[in-house]
């Protein structure tokens, strides 16, 4: 039984990982598209910590609110707003 917590605490961790890795990716990538889609990753790596730590409804708000609705959201502004080749 025991070893079903070390695989949960390890993966947790290295979704931790992921997430100051894609935050921090975020915020120094110079192409606006690149922040884009590391924001993506770190709200599907959030929801993917919210689902291991039993929490689904949240998960599911995270994945569809963060990667979903606010990554098409940008696009869209990105697009509108000359692609951001600045």
């Amino acid at each position: 039984m025991e070893g079903k917590y070390v695989y949960e605490n390890l993966i947790i961790w290295i979704l931790f990982l992921v997430l100051a890795i894609s935050a921090t990716a975020a915020v120094f990538f110079s192409q606006v598209i690149n922040s884009v889609i590391s924001l993506s990753v770190f709200s599907v790596s959030l929801a993917a910590v919210f689902l291991i730590q039993q929490a689904p409804d949240v998960a599911m708000a995270e994945a569809v609110v963060g990667a979903g609705l606010m990554t098409a959201l940008f696009l869209v502004a990105i697009s509108r707003t000359g692609g951001g080749n600045h």
